[in-house]
C-alpha cells in the first residue's frame, strides 16, 4: 500500500512538473506583441550638434558657415567583424584619426545586420558615431551590398538582402540618427551591378526609382543627412546623369574608381565616366584602393598619385578602402601595432595633403 501511495505521489509530482514546463514553454513562445514597436527610435544625444551640419550647395558639400569642403577619409571594415575579433574600441578610431581622416565610412553588411539583430547592431553604430564625434570626424553609413537590388540577386551570400530589408534598414537608420550632425551621409547601396547579366537585368530608370523611393523614405524621418546614390558598373559609371538624373535635391553621387575599371590613360575615361558629373553635382569617391609592397615609392604617373590628383582637381571628395589587416586591398600589415602596408602609408600621406599636388 505504501508503495502504491509513493507511486501515485510521484505521478502527481511529474504531472505538475510537466504542466509547469508546458506553461513555461508557452510563455517563451508567446510575447506581448501588442506592446512592440519598431527599433531605431531616435534619442537625445549631447554630442549631436558638436560638429557643423554638412549641406549640399550647388555641386559642393559645404558646412553651416557656407565653407566648401573636400573630404578625405577611409573606410573601416564591418563593425560586426571588428567587434567579434576584439578590435572594436575607441582606440581603433584614434588610429583612423592619426591617418588624417576627416571622415570614416562604416560598411554594414546585410548578413551582419541580420545575424547580430538590428537592435544590437545599432548599438555598435552608436559607439562608432560617438567615438568619431569625440575625435571630430564625420561618418558615412553604408549599406554594403553588391548586386542587383531590383531582382534581388547578389554577388556573394554576405550581400544578400531584399528591397524590404533595405527599406527597413534605412528607415531604422534615419529614425535613429536624425538630427546628429556627425552622421553626414547615407550611402544607399554600395555597388549596384548586373555583372554582365549574371545577376539579371535592371535599367537605370528602375535603379533611379528605387533610390528615389529610399530618399523619400529617409526624408520622412531625417531631412538633413545627405543621401549618396551610386552609379552602375560596381558604383563606377555615372553617365546616365547626362539625360536622367535622380529627381531629388540635396543629394550626392558616388563613384568607385578602382584601377582595374579602365586601362591607361585613365584621366580621359574618368572624365567621360564620372568626372563630368562634378561640374553639376557633388560627387564622392567612397571606395577605391590598391596594393603595393611596403617601402615602395609611388611614381608620379602611378595610379595612386594620378587618382588623387584627378579627384582633388575636380573637387571630388574621397574615401580609401580599407583600414583592415585582412580585407583587401588592406592598409594594415597586421593588427600588431597597426603597422601600415605600402598603400596604408600612401593614403596616410594623401590624407595629410602630401601627395596629389
Amino acid at each position: 500500500m505504501k508503495n502504491l501511495i509513493r507511486f501515485l505521489a510521484m505521478i502527481f509530482v511529474v504531472f505538475f512538473w510537466l504542466q509547469n514546463v508546458h506553461a513555461q514553454q508557452q510563455a517563451k513562445e508567446s510575447h506581448a506583441w501588442w506592446n512592440e514597436g519598431y527599433f531605431g527610435r531616435s534619442r537625445s544625444n549631447p554630442l549631436a550638434k558638436k560638429l557643423p551640419l554638412i549641406l549640399v550647395k550647388g555641386n559642393k558639400f559645404v558646412n553651416s558657415q557656407g565653407d566648401t569642403l573636400l573630404f578625405r577619409g577611409l573606410s573601416i571594415s564591418d563593425p560586426d567583424k571588428l567587434e567579434s575579433q576584439g578590435y572594436w574600441n575607441k582606440s581603433h578610431f584614434e588610429k583612423v584619426k592619426e591617418m588624417g581622416a576627416m571622415i570614416v565610412r562604416i560598411p554594414v553588411h546585410p548578413v551582419a545586420w541580420r545575424e547580430r539583430t538590428p537592435a544590437k547592431y545599432l548599438g555598435l553604430l552608436d559607439q562608432a558615431v560617438q567615438w568619431s564625434t569625440e575625435l571630430e570626424m564625420y561618418v558615412i553609413i553604408d549599406w554594403h551590398s553588391i548586386g542587383n537590388l531590383g531582382m534581388e540577386l547578389f554577388q556573394n551570400p554576405m550581400y544578400d538582402t531584399s528591397k524590404k530589408e533595405t527599406y527597413e534598414f534605412w528607415r531604422a537608420i534615419a529614425r535613429h540618427f536624425n538630427g546628429h550632425n556627425s552622421v553626414a551621409f547615407y550611402e544607399i547601396f554600395n555597388e549596384p551591378t548586373i555583372f554582365s547579366g549574371q545577376l539579371g537585368s535592371m535599367s537605370w530608370s528602375e535603379w533611379k526609382k528605387i533610390n528615389e523611393d529610399i530618399i523619400r523614405l529617409i526624408r520622412a524621418y531625417d531631412n538633413e543627412t545627405i543621401p549618396l546614390v551610386a552609379g552602375f558598373d560596381w558604383a563606377y559609371d555615372l553617365t546616365p546623369l547626362h539625360i536622367d538624373p535622380v529627381e531629388a535635391e540635396g543629394i550626392g553621387y558616388v563613384t568607385h574608381p578602382y584601377q582595374n575599371k579602365r586601362p591607361k590613360p585613365w584621366e580621359p575615361k574618368w572624365e567621360e565616366n564620372f568626372g563630368f558629373a562634378a561640374a553639376h553635382y557633388p560627387v564622392m569617391a567612397t571606395e577605391f584602393g590598391f596594393s603595393i609592397p611596403k617601402g615602395t615609392t609611388v611614381k608620379e604617373d602611378d595610379y595612386g598619385n594620378v587618382i588623387i590628383s584627378y579627384l582633388e582637381g575636380k573637387g571630388i571628395s574621397w574615401i580609401a578602402w580599407v583600414f583592415d589587416a585582412e580585407w583587401y586591398p588592406k592598409m594594415l600589415e597586421s593588427w600588431d601595432g597597426y603597422e601600415l602596408t605600402g598603400s596604408g602609408e600612401f593614403f596616410k600621406q594623401a590624407m595629410h595633403g602630401q601627395v596629389g599636388k
